[in-house]
């Protein structure tokens, strides 16, 4: 049997959840309902529509590591990036800079790459790295 890939819930492992919503929700302004599950013993957890039916979710880091049986480990800016494609350029320098005035810290200030498109990197208060970046052969579905 061959995986299907059905994508549904990208999560994030955070410090601290409450942080990572205001930086996320109010620095960024990504839609969410807030923090929902904290009837639950490691069940707080906050949901981002980001595109796609694709959810963006940030748990607590020792929730997350209760949750799998795993040792909580420190987080890897190289392990993981995430890409966010965008229609323009200016919108590279607008993202990134909404961005930096929320509390990112900027890796990579925005450039022209080797393939023909623009972009930078930042990484969240936790240190998850973002790819803000206007790629004019993979442009977003509107």
């Amino acid at each position: 049997m061959t995986m299907q890939p059905h994508i549904t819930v990208l999560t994030l492992a955070v410090a601290d959840l409450e942080a990572a919503v205001a930086f996320y929700r109010d620095g960024l302004g990504l839609p969410t309902e807030g923090i929902i599950g904290t009837e639950f013993e490691h069940g707080a957890v906050a949901f981002f529509p980001i595109s796609g039916g694709l959810r963006l979710a940030l748990w607590a880091q020792d929730d997350l590591a209760h949750d799998t049986g795993l040792p909580k480990t420190p987080i890897s800016s190289t392990a993981v990036s995430i890409g966010h494609n965008v229609m323009t350029r200016a919108e590279v320098d607008t993202l990134m800079a909404a961005a930096a005035r929320a509390g990112a810290d900027i890796v990579k200030q925005p450039e022209d790459t080797f393939y023909g498109g623009y972009g930078g990197y930042f990484r969240d208060p936790d240190g998850h790295l973002w790819e803000i970046v206007w790629n004019p052969e993979m442009l977003p579905e509107t």
